[in-house]
């Protein structure tokens, strides 16, 4: 499809969210109405609101775990293609995830017996196809990023599971922004961080937005989203009436 414009590197067009409540006899549930957003190169666009009104939702729109009740998702997925995520086939969105949109959630989910430091490595190594000298160099950068979050070295060999609620979140920050990827969404990825943790995803988040990464984030922390915030969207204007 033809892209929105030359600019955005993500565009909202009159997306509407509902869910249907099963086990309430097919009770809807509106949450979003006629959002309209873009998000260009350079931007950190936080979400604003208390919890409950669906700044979560919004992202999982995005990254299309959730579908769009209604609009339009497009993402620039490559300098020459753009992508309805709400139309995407499934190989689609797995071409999307792997090169183009990063998503810090607010759980790592935990891989069974792999490493923390194969954890991290994993986004790069995925595209070294049997490279070994390309692996080697996936792991390196994998310890670098381990480093840089303070997980200490002892920990880098062991399964995160068996690893603290802030740990893994740490690891799992690694994991999703060790590949530069044109859009990342950001789901209170501090929220579990220690002061020194937290001023390092702060410069994490800033780095991503120099190298003119897209990114919208949801931060707890108010001071967080202050540090990292080009623009703040209150997601109230969404709200749908019920």
């Amino acid at each position: 499809m033809n892209a929105p414009s030359a600019s955005p590197i993500l565009t909202l067009t009159g997306v509407s969210k509902c869910f249907t409540l099963h086990h309430q006899h097919g009770a809807v549930l509106p949450v979003f109405d006629d959002v309209n957003l873009s998000v260009s190169a350079g931007e950190c666009v936080v979400l604003d609101g208390p919890s409950g009104m669906g700044k979560s939702t919004l992202l999982k729109l995005i990254y299309a775990n959730y579908r769009a009740t209604t609009g339009q998702i497009t993402v620039r997925h490559t300098d020459q293609t753009w992508l309805d995520v709400t139309q995407a086939t499934p190989r689609e969105l797995v071409a999307m995830r792997r090169h183009t949109i990063g998503y810090v959630s607010q759980f790592l989910r935990v891989i069974p017996r792999v490493s923390a430091l194969d954890v991290v490595a994993e986004p790069l190594a995925e595209d070294a196809m049997g490279n070994e000298q390309a692996l080697a160099a996936a792991r390196e950068e994998a310890k670098t990023w381990l480093d840089r979050l303070r997980i200490p070295q002892r920990l880098w060999q062991l399964p995160p599971a068996t690893f603290s609620g802030g740990e893994q979140q740490r690891v799992n920050i690694a994991r999703n922004l060790i590949k530069p990827k044109p859009l990342v969404l950001l789901d209170e990825p501090t929220a579990s961080l220690d002061a020194a943790n937290t001023q390092t995803v702060i410069d994490l988040i800033r780095e991503a937005r120099e190298r003119g990464a897209a990114l919208v984030g949801i931060f707890h922390d108010a001071h967080v989203g202050e540090a990292v915030a080009t623009r703040r969207v209150p997601v109230s204007d969404f709200r749908r009436s019920v």
